[in-house]
């Protein structure tokens, strides 16, 4: 039992964190906008799939237990707390997941590796928001795992569940084929790699199994592969199809590839979320921005140590893991879109680098006490990093994961529409604007609540919500006077609220 103490106290801390006061930062539009589709589908039990705006099911199904244990069943009852579970159950799995996948480097750098994910900056922050990033991070570290045991043992059953977690991934979100094809890179450059093992040989690893014959499913892997595909294109099918009742979602699927060449391809129009290539370099380096220092500067430089190591020393599997890092890095830094989210899938084989790093410094003369003096500090300051980012300034527009993040004014949406519903319960509340998430979410419970694109001819209502560049049509839609003021939706969007004078 005291083996698995310190894996234990690591994920009851990784719980813990992606759990404490999920209610602390408000909801992104983007969460709310995933929130209200749950929501529907709470209240009608149907799904169906949209590869225009939304990316796949696999979060909307895994969020349904958790909604009904805690008693939600229609979008009015559903909370913050009850959608952005999915993500922290996920991203805690994932600590679990890296530790197993990590064990080739020994048990304490397994357990190191699996410290670092479960405090990482990025990853507890995302681990508290309501998209697909953690949880598609969580489905391919889950068929690393499958298909490390499989190779390790030729069970047909390692097979499906790799097939499995690969299809949870594609139904997820569509780049899935993206970490799938460059693990499998990885891997197979890995084998080209002329080591003495095959395995890491560390002081704290596990003994190698003696030589013996190659494993059946090494040399005959064709039947364990056609397996995991069926299992695979199953799973997602399943899933994409709702369940065999929306039938089109498998074509959909196929769509979503076309509508991302539309929007991200060379030709496509800007979308406002390009970035210059070392954007994400940036933020695991060290910046300041409005006074505040955000910074993963120390954990990056033991990663590349760990990077360094692997090259010199040629072990097979860190040699993978490097291949693998190195070329997300790459891919996602050369891609003109990017969003902060992404970063969560660069920090498992970060982690596992740095661990790495770690194991071959405490080799040294004298290296027990530098190698523990290092990981303190790299904890240390990974903690006051997720502190910072995730609990004193979630929604800070400095803070570098929230990304075009809700203000704190639509926190009092809410109290003003509910004021307006009770000075006038028939009339309604209009919102009149371009952009207005995540207000819906916010208004979610409240009746005669509807929202417009553009000003009808009759704007008039208990209270009125509206952009700059809506105002003026809207004022010309009004009868009587109303009283206008100002409240933020996220940076550089705000609404004119308007309110009819008693």
């Amino acid at each position: 039992m005291l083996r698995w103490l310190p894996l234990a106290l690591i994920t009851l801390v990784a719980l813990w964190l992606r759990t404490h006061e999920l209610t602390r930062r408000p909801m992104h539009a983007d969460e709310a906008n995933q929130a209200v589709k749950l929501g529907s589908l709470l209240e009608t039990g149907h799904y169906a799939f949209d590869p225009r705006d939304h990316h796949g099911p696999t979060l909307y199904y895994a969020a349904l237990p958790i909604a009904w244990v805690r008693g939600e069943k229609n979008l009015a009852s559903l909370s913050e707390t009850s959608v952005r579970l999915v993500p922290a159950f996920a991203g805690t799995l994932s600590v679990l997941l890296l530790a197993a996948a990590a064990m080739p480097l020994g048990r304490w750098p397994a357990l190191a590796s699996a410290a670092f994910l479960a405090i990482s900056p990025p990853a507890v922050y995302f681990s508290r928001y309501f998209i697909q990033e953690t949880l598609l991070a969580t489905c391919i570290l889950a068929v690393v795992v499958s298909v490390q045991r499989w190779l390790r043992t030729g069970a047909t059953r390692w097979a499906i569940a790799a097939g499995f977690c690969a299809g949870l991934a594609q139904a997820t979100k569509a780049s899935a084929p993206l970490f799938l094809v460059i693990a499998a890179l990885a891997w197979s450059l890995a084998r080209l790699v002329k080591s003495p093992s095959s395995a890491v040989v560390l002081p704290t690893a596990a003994p190698l199994p003696a030589p013996g014959p190659t494993p059946r499913c090494q040399l005959y892997p064709g039947r364990a592969l056609l397996l995991a595909g069926s299992v695979g294109l199953g799973t997602a099918a399943l899933l994409y199809s709702s369940f065999l009742t929306h039938p089109t979602g498998l074509v959909d699927a196929l769509g979503a590839y076309s509508q991302a060449l539309t929007r991200f391809g060379a030709t496509a129009a800007p979308t406002g979320h390009e970035k210059a290539w070392g954007y994400y370099l940036r933020i695991f380096g060290w910046f300041r921005s409005g006074g505040l220092v955000w910074h993963q500067l120390v954990f990056t430089v033991l990663a590349l140590a760990g990077i360094l190591i692997t090259l010199l020393r040629r072990d097979r599997w860190c040699f993978g893991v490097a291949v693998y890092t190195v070329t997300i890095f790459a891919v996602f830094s050369g891609f003109a879109y990017k969003t902060p989210w992404h970063l969560i899938h660069f920090v498992p084989g970060l982690a596992v680098l740095a661990a790495l790093a770690l194991a071959r410094l405490a080799q040294q003369p004298r290296g027990g006490l530098f190698a523990t003096g290092a990981a303190l500090l790299v904890g240390g300051t990974l903690w006051q990093q997720t502190w910072l980012t995730s609990f004193l300034r979630p929604a800070d527009q400095r803070n570098p994961y929230a990304y075009v993040h809700s203000s704190a004014d639509v926190l009092k949406y809410r109290a003003l529409a509910e004021a307006a519903v009770a000075r006038s319960p028939l009339a309604p509340i209009r919102v009149i604007s371009e952009e207005y998430w995540p207000l819906p979410w916010y208004l979610r419970t409240l009746p005669q609540v509807g929202f417009w694109s553009q000003s009808p001819p009759d704007a008039n209502g208990s209270l009125v919500i509206t952009s700059p560049a809506q105002l003026a049509a809207v004022r010309a839609s009004l009868h009587g006077p109303y009283r206008e003021s100002i409240l933020g939706l996220r940076p550089g969007v705000f609404c004119i609220v308007l309110t009819p004078d008693p």
